[in-house]
């Protein structure tokens, strides 16, 4: 069984050094085979912010795949937003913007949605949505296949309806049909799992929370996801992790079983 850890929206300059160990504790607890840091990794993307990030992800010592978010591109910096939006976010995560991630049981792809251009919402260009569906279209069976984006994909309240990417519906029905299984993303700080309805096959909406940043929505605690592949049955197992701060730990409050299609396609 693999296990994939999703974080997002850890926002480096608000962190909360409390959360930020709990993080540590459950990442040497569960012992993940890949780290998706699904955006928004600093606050206002200073270098500062990023070299701390980048120090946690590799005291944390698993394998990362990480993509940016709107903001992790200088915001109030105009001449870098426009120049260069993605040097400080290069210097500490390296030159790739959408990464991929190959094991024997997953297929993860990363997709850049933020634009220099776009003060916070995210958008998914024909070209991106193609390139998708191509990997995607080369998985084996045994790969739970998984794309990574920062904005939503999918919102299950109408008041987060203007944070959704833009180009969404072309995305969802093109990778459905590729043969995705999941679309994680972050950015609204509120975890939920939603299944995508009247798509060529099932897919769904895998949403994280804020991981360790004090910007949390209220009444929605700070949180990460857990992914196990395969579990029993064939089932994904996407489990929501929040910190309880009695104990000073994260701990699991939900469970969500998930029932990947193999039927066709090529499988």
């Amino acid at each position: 069984m693999s296990v994939l850890l999703q974080i997002s929206d850890l926002h480096f300059g608000t962190e909360q050094a409390p959360v930020v160990a709990a993080l540590q504790a459950l990442v040497a607890a569960q012992r993940p085979d890949l780290l998706v840091l699904s955006g928004d990794i600093t606050q206002r993307a200073h270098p500062a912010q990023f070299r701390t990030a980048r120090a946690l992800m590799d005291q944390l010592g698993a394998p990362l795949l990480a993509i940016p978010g709107n903001h992790d591109i200088p915001l109030f910096d105009l001449w870098a937003r426009l120049r260069h939006p993605y040097a400080r976010y290069c210097a500490a995560f390296g030159p790739e913007l959408e990464p991929v991630f190959r094991s024997p049981e997953l297929l993860v792809i990363g997709v850049n949605t933020t634009r220099a251009y776009r003060h916070q919402d995210g958008e998914i260009s024909a070209a991106q949505t193609d390139r998708v569906a191509g990997l995607l279209a080369q998985a084996s069976p045994a790969q739970l296949r998984v794309v990574v984006v920062h904005q939503p994909i999918a919102v299950v309240r109408t008041v987060d309806e203007p944070n959704r990417l833009h180009g969404h519906a072309q995305a969802q029905r093109a990778w459905a049909a590729a043969g995705a299984d999941l679309v994680l993303g972050g950015h609204i700080h509120l975890p939920y799992v939603a299944a995508l309805p009247g798509l060529a096959r099932p897919m769904w909406a895998v949403q994280a929370g804020t991981a360790v940043s004090s910007r949390v929505r209220s009444g929605v605690p700070n949180s990460v996801n857990l992914l196990r592949w395969p579990a029993e049955d064939g089932q994904c197992l996407v489990e929501q992790w929040d910190f309880a701060s009695a104990s000073g730990a994260f701990v699991c409050v939900r469970r969500t079983q998930i029932q990947p299609s193999r039927e066709s396609h090529g499988d």
